[in-house]
């Protein structure tokens, strides 16, 4: 059995780091004055500079030997085209094929799945245009003006924090809620402003049993009928994505408004599925595929470029040297954006889930670590938080500084403030 922490290349890191336990960042750029050229990458629209980081050439090698002796391209083929990669529950793990562009067949069970997600893209297209338009209207005839998300971990973070990036995008008449919490002080607040003739709710629940969310739904439709008076219909304010179709209808949901997606789709990555969908109404249905574009774009990156050259392999095998040879604990992301604030609580549930294994896929106990603990808020409000321990404590923490190049139109006083804090604190 190969077992990772044995193999010549994980030894050879382990002495690189006793080698290099004293390297200073600016003597790698003083000794090589091309080393940001040679250790930044462009693709699409993003940027990425991992030059600051702590990596000689030499242990870049070595992990880029490690990611090729690794089962990474095994792995990463059997995840694109719907192999088992699940073996827990016996399922493929197909994200990807919910923002799948190709023309080709994808295949599950010896089915192709691409039908049935281009039906769902068709129905969230009619349902989110129909909406916006205001040709969706509630039982008493009026349109729609608030839209309340009910879910919770990546039936809540993920469509809220895209909503929150994109709010610049936002259907001008259109209000977004989001209500995770069981705490019923959640669900009321938002209810509390609320007018039942005009809101629209989306139940967001995988298996439609998700007790937190169940909760506040059954809040939810109580409050509705409660207010809305002899005329409610559950039906008209009701919406569901889910996989259970049966519960969303006994729930009072009519079933040509369930929205569909499957089990082989995990919560924590359900964004680009109908879980969506408040993204779709916020943004509209083009700008919600123009987002599918840009995650198929890097999906087809990842597939087709070289270790050396591909964007989420050099950041994983970073990653992959900070904890597991640097001796960090955490990982730091702090988005120099404002629109980017929920970013680092979705990165959270998007690795820690992910990542938050003490066994390899074949169930034998791991000897190494497997994922940092992530956290993090926006720049410049974390230069007065937690930056102090950051530069002048006792912890080793690495941090990803995220930017947006392009400042908004009347706020390039406050976008170069933020560009030059933001430098300022990375040198």
């Amino acid at each position: 059995m190969f077992q990772l922490t044995r193999s010549v290349t994980w030894q050879a890191l382990k002495g690189l780091q006793e080698t290099t336990a004293n390297d200073r960042i600016r003597d790698y750029f003083a000794a090589d004055p091309e080393r940001f050229e040679k250790m930044s990458l462009r693709v699409g629209g993003l940027f990425l500079d991992y030059s600051k980081q702590p990596v000689s050439e030499a242990v870049l090698a070595k992990l880029i030997e490690l990611a090729e002796h690794s089962a990474l391209v095994q792995r990463r083929a059997q995840m694109f085209s719907g192999d088992i990669i699940n073996v827990t529950e016996n399922r493929p793990v197909l994200h990807t094929a919910l923002r799948n562009l190709g023309k080709g067949p994808l295949k599950v069970d010896g089915q192709d799945v691409m039908p049935e997600i281009q039906r769902t893209r068709e129905q969230i297209r009619t349902f989110s245009e129909a909406v916006r338009s205001g040709e969706w209207t509630g039982y008493s005839g009026q349109r729609i003006t608030d839209v309340v998300n009910i879910g919770i971990g990546g039936s809540d973070l993920g469509p809220n924090m895209a909503c929150r990036a994109l709010l610049k995008h936002r259907h001008p008449d259109l209000g977004f809620h989001f209500v995770s919490n069981v705490d019923g002080a959640h669900i009321q607040k938002v209810l509390s402003r609320l007018d039942p003739a005009t809101t629209l709710f989306i139940v967001s629940t995988k298996t439609f049993s998700t007790q937190e969310t169940l909760l506040n739904a059954h809040t939810a439709r109580r409050w509705f009928l409660d207010n809305a008076g002899p005329d409610a219909d559950v039906g008209a304010h009701f919406i569901a994505a889910s996989t259970n179709k049966a519960a969303a209808m006994a729930f009072g949901i009519r079933e040509e408004n369930v929205f569909e997606f499957w089990a082989w789709v995990g919560g924590r990555y359900s964004m680009w599925s109908s879980i969506g969908l408040p993204i779709a109404l916020s943004i509209g249905f083009e700008g919600f595929m123009e987002m599918l574009e840009g995650a198929y774009a890097m999906d087809q990156h990842f597939l087709s470029a070289p270790f050396a050259e591909n964007m989420p392999v050099l950041m994983a095998l970073i990653g992959i040297w900070h904890i597991n040879f640097q001796g960090a604990e955490t990982q730091a992301i702090v988005p120099y954006d404002q629109a980017l604030h929920q970013l680092p609580a979705f990165l959270q549930q998007l690795d820690m889930e992910s990542n938050g294994k003490s066994v390899d896929i074949f169930g034998h106990p791991v000897d190494y670590k497997t994922g940092p603990i992530v956290w993090g808020q926006t720049g410049s409000n974390g230069q007065h938080a937690f930056f102090q321990l950051l530069h002048q404590g006792t912890r080793y923490v690495p941090l990803d500084f995220i930017a947006s190049l392009k400042p908004e139109p009347g706020m390039e006083e406050h976008h170069f403030a933020l560009l030059t804090n933001m430098l300022a604190q990375a040198n």
